[in-house]
Order: structure tokens, then sequence, then C-alpha cells
């Protein structure tokens, strides 16, 4: 039986997520951005909390560790890479760990970029990935604590996983990340219609999350770096995926 998902806002464009294993009744909370907004969520659903699956140490994604912690008695999951930063974790993960929400596996991968140690959790049983800060509809994390080559190793992780894959990400980012997606993939159809629903849905304050592994794979142009149209927009032609990727992050900070 696949999970129960909630995903709500937190912050000022923070993604707070509830995961709910049906059979045992375990939940986990993926990132810890805001308490109120958890705690409301926890109402709203009736779901008690088992964990929290750390994704990175940022502030906006452990500030209510702490407090939902000794609410809930609950165990705090994370990065060993990053546990020093990660308040009242408990327990620590890296690439290839596997974890238990009731009958669901989890499989932790390694993704750094944005942070030098953050993960990403996937279950494979229900298809479904949890990207925090690394992989963003249309976009991918601002690279605070890593070089361009890192993230794109990340990256390519996640992009191998099904294309099926549910992507859940960290922040409502898309809209900005369509319009600068467009300014280095402008011929592509498929993306000009994403971003026309993307402009849609925000304009009604609706979310534009989740996403998929596939159709980021046709119109994010972070996972694009072999695409010709790409390479030769940015007169790139002979350059390695990784000199792309590089590229196509430079011109996102300066967007």
């Amino acid at each position: 039986m696949p999970v129960e998902i909630e995903q709500f806002m937190c912050r000022s464009d923070n993604f707070g997520v509830l995961v709910h294993a049906p059979k045992s009744g375990q939940t986990a909370i993926i990132d810890a951005p805001e308490e109120a907004s958890i705690l409301a969520a926890i109402e709203r659903t009736g779901w008690t909390p088992t964990m929290i699956l750390t994704t990175h140490h940022h502030v906006d994604h452990v500030e209510a560790n702490l407090a939902l912690k000794e609410r809930f008695k609950l165990r705090i999951v994370g990065p060993e890479a990053e546990k020093a930063k990660i308040p009242g974790i408990d327990e620590t993960v890296e690439q290839g760990s596997v974890i238990h929400l009731g009958e669901e596996r989890i499989d932790v991968i390694a993704t750094p970029g944005h942070t030098a140690g953050h993960v990403s959790y996937h279950l494979p049983a229900s298809k479904v990935a949890f990207t925090a800060d690394t992989l963003f509809a249309l976009g991918c994390g601002r690279l605070f604590e890593c070089k361009p080559p890192v993230m794109y190793d990340s990256l390519k992780k996640l992009a191998a996983l099904p294309a099926e894959t549910v992507v859940y990400c960290g922040h409502e980012y898309t809209l900005s990340n369509a319009r600068f997606a467009l300014t280095v993939d402008p011929t592509n159809s498929a993306l000009k219609e994403r971003a026309a629903k993307i402009e849609a849905l925000r304009a009604d304050g609706k979310p534009t999350l989740p996403t998929t592994i596939g159709e980021e794979l046709s119109t994010n142009p972070f996972l694009r770096w072999h695409d010709p149209a790409i390479r030769k927009h940015l007169g790139m032609e002979n350059a390695s995926d990784a000199e792309v990727f590089a590229e196509i992050r430079k011109r996102k900070d300066n967007f």
C-alpha cells in the first residue's frame, strides 16, 4: 500500500511534507521548517509523527526540530556529514543507507551541492522522492558549499530514478525557475507549455508541486546538459556535460 502524503506551505516559500504509512500508522515529517504549519498539518490529518527526515542543515529546514521532538518524542534522522549542525539528531544516514517507515523502505541518496552533506530520500515502492534543495521543479539548488561538478553528480543520480517517480522539493521556486529556463532552452515546446501552466497555477495561488522525474527530464535545463538545442544556444556544442551544467547554474545565479 503506497504512502499517503500531505504537502503544505511553511514560512514564505518552503514546502512542508508529512508522509504516512497507512498499514503501520507511522508518519515522517520531511524537514521541519516551521512548527505552527507542521502542527496544523498534523491536526488536519490526524497522523502522529514518529520521525523527522532531515535533508540538510539550513535553518529553514531544521528550525522546528527540537520543539517537535519535545512534543512528540520522535526520532530525528539526518545526514552523517552534517550531524553537528542538525538540532536533536538521533540517527545519521549517508549514501546507501536504508531506513524504514513502517513497512515502507526508504533509500538514502547522497546529493551534495547545495550543502556539502545534503541527502535525498527515495521510496521505491511508492515511487516518491524527497529532494529538498537539490532538485527543484525546473531548477536546482544554489551552490553554497560545493563546486558545480559535485551538484552535477548529485543531479545525475536523481535523473536516473524511474521517470514516473513523483518528486517533492523544498521550495516554491517554480515560476522564477520557469522564466529562467526559457532563457536557456527557448525552443522547447514542452517547456513553453509547462511554463504557461505554472503562470496560471501561481496566479491562482496554487502550488506547482509535486513534479516527476520524467517531467523534469523533458523541461528542466539543469537535467538537460546533453541537449543539442541548449548546447547550441549557449555556444557550448563541444563542452562536457558538467561544463554545460556549470554554465547554466552560473547564468541562473545572475538571472
